[in-house]
């Protein structure tokens, strides 16, 4: 009986670890598929002064309605996205994550303008390093990064408020610490929400359409950490046109 038991254990213990697999490919390949969209949406805007002048007045007058359309509604799509996920559905949620990858791309091609992109280039790789070094991390530790993933959540919130408050006070030492800790604070939570996610998929509590649905909610949690720990990093390392 008790060898019995044992095999049982160990069968179910394979299962959830294929579905965890499965389920983290399904994130993985939607995020680097988004990612990819938002490099190409940064580089078509960027490459092209006629398309950059849609979104900014290029004779310094600021930004046009369309670019505050372009910054702002990427926030919209995420909030959508998560308060509206019982009612939407799978292929409404692609729709949506993809169209909010272009939308970030656009509202990033300024920094192809202002960056070298050497400087991008590198940056791009180290980010890529680290996000990789933390999600094997996330993935293989069996450390459970609950409380941990809490501290860091209470430390994004503080940077958010540190960020509103210096967009007023235009500090640039205060900059450099929000960046710091933003590094930091995204690095751990590639982390903790690769661990999360991996739970998610090893679990059996969800139903086929609604896990297929998390998959892309997942995809969209790790594309905001890859993507806000690039732009920390490239704030304090990138090399600036002249």
């Amino acid at each position: 009986m008790d060898n019995y038991n044992l095999n049982i254990n160990q069968s179910q213990r394979t299962i959830s670890a294929d579905a965890a697999r499965t389920f983290m490919t399904g994130v993985f390949s939607w995020m680097f598929l988004a990612l990819m969209i938002t490099a190409t949406a940064a580089w078509w805007f960027a490459s092209d002064l006629s398309l950059v002048g849609k979104l900014v007045d290029l004779n310094g007058g600021g930004m046009t309605m369309l670019g505050w359309v372009v910054m702002l509604a990427p926030l919209g799509f995420v909030l959508l996205m998560n308060f509206a996920f019982n009612k939407l559905s799978y292929s409404t949620l692609i729709i949506l994550f993809l169209s909010y990858s272009a939308l970030v791309g656009i509202s990033l091609s300024f920094i192809l303008l202002v960056y070298t992109m050497s400087s991008i280039f590198l940056t791009f790789a180290i980010t890529a390093g680290m996000f990789g070094t933390m999600a094997v991390l996330g993935y293989t530790t069996k450390q459970d990064l609950t409380s941990f993933g809490r501290i860091l959540m209470m430390a994004l919130v503080g940077i958010i408020i540190a960020t509103v408050v210096n967009w007023f006070m235009h500090s640039e030492m205060l900059d450099y610490i929000i960046s710091y800790v933003g590094v930091a604070v995204f690095t751990g939570l590639t982390a903790y929400d690769v661990q999360k996610l991996k739970n998610i998929g090893a679990g059996n509590v969800y139903d086929t359409e609604t896990k297929s649905k998390l998959t892309i909610l997942g995809a969209l949690t790790l594309y905001l950490d890859f993507i806000n720990l690039f732009l920390m990093l490239l704030r304090l390392f990138g090399d600036r046109r002249n």
